[in-house]
């Protein structure tokens, strides 16, 4: 009897140091506020964000099946309630088939923002093509997602791609591209009232190809995961918006 009371603690101590281990590779990243008065563009957040913030890097590979390494980073930060973000891609395979909104733009050459604003494991996917077409849904996990209105994403997120919007096949060859964005906090629909200062929240930014010659799958934080998959918030890391 007590033998197996033993072995049973022993077995949640295990479990337990086993998910404290997962944990403390989480990464914390400190969201700086930007302030700016008045309207801002694009080329304005583009400047901005490369005169005040410092780069991260998108450059984990956790699948060793899909070995090929893209360089890319980016810059985030927030101002007025709104996510500015800036993407740098280094590929050696560009493809942008999708334009339509919500379509399947990780077949593409993807970058992506999965966003956890409470916390709580309900996130948002925003997934962007090198040309500029947007993805974005909310929900608990893969199965269950709700995608955000096209006119709604349309109206209120602002982005802008170095490769132009015109949708083109599978170039071959050493290409560099840029992608700034701006995500207004009125797109994150099922969180409406949400304040992005002061807010801890949980997310990952991702590079994919799923449909390009050499797909690959790098993460910010690690993913610790048997096969490719972005839609695991217990896998997040800590955004803390100042």
């Amino acid at each position: 009897m007590w033998r197996r009371i033993h072995l049973i603690l022993w077995f949640i101590g295990l479990m337990l140091a086993c998910k404290s281990e997962i944990y403390s590779q989480d990464k914390v990243l400190k969201v700086k506020e930007i302030k700016y008065s008045g309207q801002v563009g694009l080329v304005q957040v583009s400047q901005l964000l490369e005169k005040h913030v410092a780069l991260e890097h998108v450059d984990l590979i956790n699948w060793d099946k899909f070995s090929y390494h893209p360089e890319v980073a980016f810059r985030i930060a927030h101002s007025n309630n709104a996510i500015w973000l800036k993407y740098y891609v280094r590929e050696k395979n560009i493809l942008a088939n999708v334009e339509e909104t919500n379509g399947p733009v990780a077949r593409d050459s993807c970058v992506e923002f999965f966003f956890d604003p409470l916390g709580d494991g309900n996130y948002y996917n925003f997934e962007f093509n090198c040309i500029g077409t947007i993805h974005l849904a909310y929900g608990p996990g893969r199965e269950k997602r709700q995608f955000v209105d096209p006119k709604t994403i349309r109206n209120l997120i602002k982005v802008e791609s170095s490769l132009g919007t015109q949708t083109f096949t599978e170039k071959t060859g050493d290409f560099t591209w840029e992608m700034t964005i701006i995500i207004p906090a009125g797109v994150l629909t099922h969180d409406s009232e949400i304040k992005l200062k002061g807010l801890k929240a949980n997310g990952n930014f991702y590079k994919c190809g799923d449909a390009t010659s050499q797909p690959h799958y790098l993460t910010w934080n690690p993913v610790g995961t048997e096969r490719p998959d972005y839609h695991r918030p217990e896998f997040f890391g800590r955004l803390i918006f100042q």
